[in-house]
């Protein structure tokens, strides 16, 4: 009897690719090594900044400015911010008096793009406390000895304006513009600021006293005046009345003259004795001189004298 067997079915699991796995891998590493290297060689600038390429360590003669640009793998980018900043600062001075004064403000500046590199080459990306903040608190103490301590406050302006300018000059020929630099608050010792506030509490006392003065002043001279103005005035009136009195003397006296040479034109002899007869009350003298028989009136009767008659 033959034994027939049957082959049992059996299969072994199948074997990955390796081919197929390596094709993978190798896509990816290629996928990878290709974002490394595009992100290595190219870079994104900014609006605004200026950047500074170096080739392992050494400064390249020229710069990108913003956008997208491409580079060496082993290149490094080193951004200047172009764009201005504003930076605080505090610090201790002395006025030309020797007083003491605390300085709290603020700068601003900017660098200029043409000059970034060599900025960079010469200084570094730290250049504002290097160069800068030195040299702007030298020129602060500087211009600040020049002014007496009651003088500072009020010239707070002024002072910011030299610092800027002294200051503006020595980082010009770094590339570095100083647009502004604003002194915002200056504070002085107590003991100093306690001495000008009783300085000013005398000078208010002086200037309230001289101003009473002054009042008094004017008000005895407007008192003087207007009794100038009333006795001018009396005066006046007193004068008015004589002139008006005298004139009137004046006419009075000027109209009897006249009055008197118009009755002495009048008179003549007829009527000198025509008044004395009128006046004559009929009786003589008792004596009379011989002398003045002549000046006895003589009296003429112009009446016809009847006939004596006969016997008288």
């Amino acid at each position: 009897m033959s034994q027939f067997t049957t082959p049992l079915n059996t299969q072994s699991p199948r074997k990955a690719n390796p081919k197929g796995m390596k094709g993978i891998i190798l896509a990816v590493v290629i996928i990878l090594i290709a974002l490394i290297v595009f992100f290595r060689c190219t870079v994104q600038i900014d609006t605004g900044y200026t950047a500074i390429v170096t080739t392992f360590g050494k400064v390249e003669d020229y710069t990108m400015e913003a956008g997208f640009h491409m580079k060496s793998p082993f290149q490094e980018i080193i951004l200047m911010d172009n764009r201005e900043q504003k930076t605080p600062f505090s610090t201790q001075a002395f006025s030309s008096d020797i007083q003491q004064v605390d300085i709290v403000g603020s700068i601003n500046y900017a660098i200029n793009k043409s000059t970034a590199m060599t900025l960079f080459r010469e200084v570094g990306t730290d250049y504002f406390n290097k160069l800068v903040y030195p040299r702007m608190l030298e020129n602060t103490k500087a211009v600040f000895s020049k002014y007496t301590a009651e003088n500072l406050v009020s010239a707070r302006e002024q002072l910011s304006i030299q610092i800027r300018d002294n200051l503006s000059k020595e980082m010009e020929r770094y590339g570095i513009s100083i647009i502004s630099v604003s002194i915002e608050n200056i504070d002085f010792t107590d003991a100093f600021t306690d001495a000008v506030e009783a300085k000013q509490v005398a000078a208010q006392r002086k200037l309230q006293a001289e101003i009473e003065q002054e009042q008094k002043t004017m008000e005895t001279q407007q008192q003087a005046e207007r009794q100038k103005i009333e006795a001018d005035a009396k005066a006046a009136v007193v004068k008015i009345n004589a002139d008006a009195e005298a004139y009137s003397t004046r006419i009075k006296a000027e109209a009897e003259a006249e009055a008197n040479e118009k009755i002495a034109q009048s008179l003549t002899e007829n009527l000198i004795q025509f008044t004395q007869v009128n006046t004559w009350n009929g009786q003589l003298p008792t004596y009379v001189s011989g002398g003045a028989a002549e000046a006895l009136p003589v009296l003429t009767l112009n009446n016809t004298q009847q006939p004596a008659q006969d016997g008288e």
